[in-house]
């Protein structure tokens, strides 16, 4: 059936561009000295969040975010700050030399990009299409 090869194609697609955007973070860890979580995860982290909500966004077990988060702070780029709103938990917060390495990090990210062989329209395109296939219905 048409619609079996359309999802065959479209499974085929989606992994090969998951192994370029894999490759891409391998690189860009690689130039910075940083491993692909620790990219991923300054990535991620755009403001304060736990270590939990982290782990959501790298979607990684808590514990595997929790090792990453051990070597960012060991090397400066982190601090876990008390939570303003919940006693039991942590805020994770970038330093300025984890701003600094987090803009660094964006920026070698942006060069080269799996996606620039489209348009910043049509990577709008791409993004919007594919949240609305994970988004919960």
């Amino acid at each position: 059936m048409a619609e079996d090869r359309i999802d065959r194609d479209v499974c085929k697609l989606v992994h090969q561009f998951t192994q370029a955007l894999d490759a891409h973070v391998r690189r860009v860890a690689e130039q910075l000295g940083l491993t692909a979580s620790q990219v991923i995860a300054l990535r991620e982290l755009s403001e304060p969040i736990t270590a939990r909500e982290l782990a959501v966004r790298m979607s990684c077990e808590p514990s595997n975010a929790t090792f990453v988060l051990d070597r960012l702070e060991r090397q400066g780029l982190i601090e876990r700050r008390p939570h303003p709103t919940d006693r039991r938990a942590k805020q994770i917060v970038l330093t300025q030399d984890g701003e600094r390495t987090r803009t660094t990090v964006l920026e070698h990210l942006d060069t080269r990009s799996p996606l620039d062989p489209l348009t910043p329209g049509q990577q709008e395109t791409f993004r919007d299409l594919l949240r609305a296939l994970v988004t919960d219905r």
